[in-house]
C-alpha cells in the first residue's frame, strides 16, 4: 500500500509538472521531473537529499567523496591513520561501503520512486572504485563531472541499465566526448550542461578567467550541441540538462524552450531541510550575499566558486607566499591521496595549495571557521530561508513563485 502511495505521490508530481507547462525529463524510457538534485561533497548530498527528491518523481544525487564522515564506525576505523602502510587503501575501503550503504538507504528511502544517481569526480584518484561501487550496488544513473570521462563506457560494460551521464560546458567539449563514446558502442543517456559563470563548486573551465566567457552562456551551448546531435543523427537519445543559476519555473520554461529536457539544481536543495549537511553549512549558503561569493583555483586545478568564510580569506590573503613555497610532500596530509592531481600534495605552485578533504569536511560538520563552503552564484529562490524539499520543488514548478506570493 505504501509503494502504490508513493508512486500516486510522485505521478501527482509529474502531472503539476505538466500542467506548468513544462516536459518530462526522458531517460532510459523513465519519466521524472525536469529537475535534478545535483551532486555536492563532502556528505552534503547523500542517501537523506536524494531519496527527499526521488520521492517526489525526480533524480536525486549522492556525492560519492568520502562518505566515511557521515558514518561513525568507519571514521572510527579510519580517522586516526596516518603512516600506515597501508592507510589509503583503508580509507578508499572504508568509503566504497559507506557509498553502499548511502545509495541502499537511498533506495530504500525513495520505495522506488524516481531515480537515485551517484556523482563521481573524474579527477579522484579513487575514480575508477567508486564508479564500479556504484554500479553494483544499485544506482540508477552515474554523473561524472571534473574531466572528461572518456573511458566510462568500458566501466560500465557490464551495467547496461545504468544510465551514463557526463557533466560537460561547452558543444566542443560534448562533440569530443559523444564522439569518442559512440567508437565504443554507447551514447550518454543524457548531459548536464553546466555554466560556469553561475554554478557551486568545481567549474568547467581552463581557469578562473574564463567563467564568464560567452561560449559558455545556455543561449549559445544548447542549440549548437542540439545541432550537432541533429546532423549525427541522434537529436532525440541525449537529453540536456541544464545546471547553473536555475530559480523559477520561468527559468525551467525558458531552457526548455532552447531545447534542454530538465535542469539541474545545486545549492538551492544545500539549503532545504533533507540536506545531509549541518543547519550551520545550509545558513551560511542561505545568508551568503553577492559580495560574500568568491572565485579561486582549486588544489585539483579547477576554478570553483565558494562563500567567503574566515578560512577562505584568510587562505587567498596568504596564497601567493604558499604558492612560492610549494613543494612535492612525501604524503598527503590525510593520507588518503583523494586527487589524482593536488597542488599542495605535488607542490603546483600555479593551483591551489590547502587539503580540499579537509576543509569540505570541516564544512559539512557546519564549522563556520574553517570550512570550505561551495555555493552557486545565483539568489536562492526562498533568501535565507530553510524550506524542504517539496517547497522548493513546488515552487519551481508554479508560474507564479511562492516567495513572490507569500
Amino acid at each position: 500500500m505504501a509503494t502504490a502511495n508513493m508512486s500516486t505521490a510522485s505521478e501527482t508530481w509529474l502531472a503539476m509538472a505538466q500542467a506548468a507547462g513544462l516536459q518530462a525529463l526522458r531517460i532510459r524510457g523513465k519519466s521524472l521531473l525536469p529537475i535534478v538534485q545535483g551532486g555536492m561533497g563532502v556528505g552534503v548530498s547523500a542517501s537523506g537529499l536524494a531519496s527527499a527528491v526521488a520521492r517526489l518523481g525526480g533524480m536525486g544525487t549522492i556525492s560519492s567523496v568520502d562518505l566515511r564522515r557521515r558514518h561513525p564506525d568507519l571514521m572510527a576505523l579510519t580517522a586516526h591513520l596516518d603512516k600506515e602502510a597501508d592507510a589509503r587503501e583503508r580509507i578508499d575501503n572504508a568509503n566504497l561501503i559507506a557509498l553502499e550503504r548511502e545509495i541502499r538507504s537511498a533506495r530504500a528511502a525513495s520505495q522506488g520512486q524516481g531515480w537515485i544517481a551517484v556523482n563521481v569526480m573524474k579527477a579522484l584518484s579513487a575514480y575508477e572504485a567508486y564508479v564500479r561501487q556504484a554500479l553494483t550496488s544499485g544506482a540508477n544513473a552515474l554523473v561524472v563531472g571534473a574531466g572528461l570521462p572518456l573511458d566510462l563506457p568500458e566501466l560500465a560494460r557490464e551495467h547496461p541499465e545504468v544510465a551514463l551521464i557526463p557533466i560537460l560546458s561547452d558543444a566542443r567539449g560534448v562533440q569530443l566526448l559523444v564522439r569518442k563514446w559512440e567508437k565504443k558502442g554507447r551514447l550518454p543517456d543524457a548531459i548536464v550542461i553546466e555554466n560556469p559563470r553561475l554554478a557551486g563548486g568545481h567549474l568547467g573551465a581552463a581557469k578562473v578567467a574564463d567563467l564568464g566567457d560567452a561560449r559558455f552562456d545556455f543561449e549559445v551551448v544548447i542549440p549548437q550541441v542540439r545541432e550537432f546531435f541533429k546532423q549525427a543523427g541522434y537529436e532525440q537519445d541525449i537529453p540536456l540538462i541544464a545546471a547553473g543559476g536555475i530559480d523559477s519555473h520561468a527559468d525551467i520554461l525558458r531552457l526548455q524552450g532552447l531545447g534542454a529536457a530538465g535542469v539541474q539544481l545545486g545549492t538551492a536543495f544545500a539549503v532545504t531541510k533533507e540536506c545531509d549537511a549541518a543547519d550551520v553549512f545550509k545558513r551560511i549558503l542561505a545568508q551568503a550575499t553577492p559580495q560574500d561569493i568568491v572565485e579561486f583555483t582549486s588544489v585539483a586545478g579547477l576554478p570553483a566558486r565558494a562563500v567567503r568564510t574566515p578560512w577562505l580569506d584568510k587562505y587567498l590573503r596568504i596564497l601567493p607566499i604558499l604558492q612560492e613555497r610549494a613543494h612535492p610532500k612525501a604524503k598527503c596530509n590525510m593520507s588518503f591521496d583523494c586527487l589524482q592531481t593536488c597542488g599542495l600534495r605535488d607542490g603546483i605552485s600555479g593551483i591551489g595549495q590547502f587539503c580540499i578533504d579537509q576543509q569540505l569536511g570541516h564544512a559539512m560538520d557546519g564549522d563556520a571557521e574553517r570550512g570550505l563552503f561551495f555555493r552557486g552564484a545565483g539568489r536562492l529562490p526562498f533568501g535565507e530561508q530553510i524550506r524542504g524539499v517539496a517547497d522548493l520543488v513546488r515552487h519551481l514548478l508554479t508560474p507564479v513563485p511562492l516567495a513572490a506570493a507569500a
